[in-house]
């Protein structure tokens, strides 16, 4: 099956108003590939509801696009940009690990935010590695589902 009909089986339908906006809102930014990555849960549901395949994104090339290793077709990966008060003054903030690869339009007409959380540094990561371990990002993910 050729690459681009695998994109369509995926389901991504990726716009980009974040990167339409001034430079000085986002940085453009290349996910961090990581070794041997592997999907250690999948909210079926809320894929579902994205519009993407869930037997795409449990494939080699659909945990690689999970995982930043691949980008989906159509992805403009940046890093978002902001300000605010941290550190006891006014300061410039951002995105120090996580990255947007698109607002996916979902079936609904919703666009969603699709973001890759410990993808590697930023130019707003502070000089950390821009990572994220696993049990922190497990402990957001049940929290998140809780509320």
């Amino acid at each position: 099956m050729a690459s681009n009909e695998n994109q369509y089986q995926a389901g991504w339908k990726l716009d980009h108003s974040y990167a339409s906006l001034s430079k000085t809102f986002y940085s453009a930014v290349e996910p961090t590939p990581v070794q041997t990555p592997r999907l250690v849960i999948l909210n079926e549901p809320l894929a579902d509801a994205l519009g993407l395949n869930i037997k795409y994104l449990q494939t080699e090339q659909g945990v690689n696009i999970l995982a930043g290793n691949q980008l989906p077709e159509g992805a403009v990966p940046i890093a978002q940009a902001y300000a605010g008060h941290q550190f006891g003054h006014f300061t410039m903030l951002g995105d120090g690990r996580a990255i947007l690869i698109g607002e996916q339009l979902a079936p609904s007409g919703e666009k969603f935010d699709i973001q890759l959380k410990g993808a590697g540094r930023t130019p707003y990561s502070r000089g950390g590695d821009g990572r994220a371990a696993l049990g922190p990002m497990l402990r957001e993910y049940i929290v998140s589902e809780a509320m």
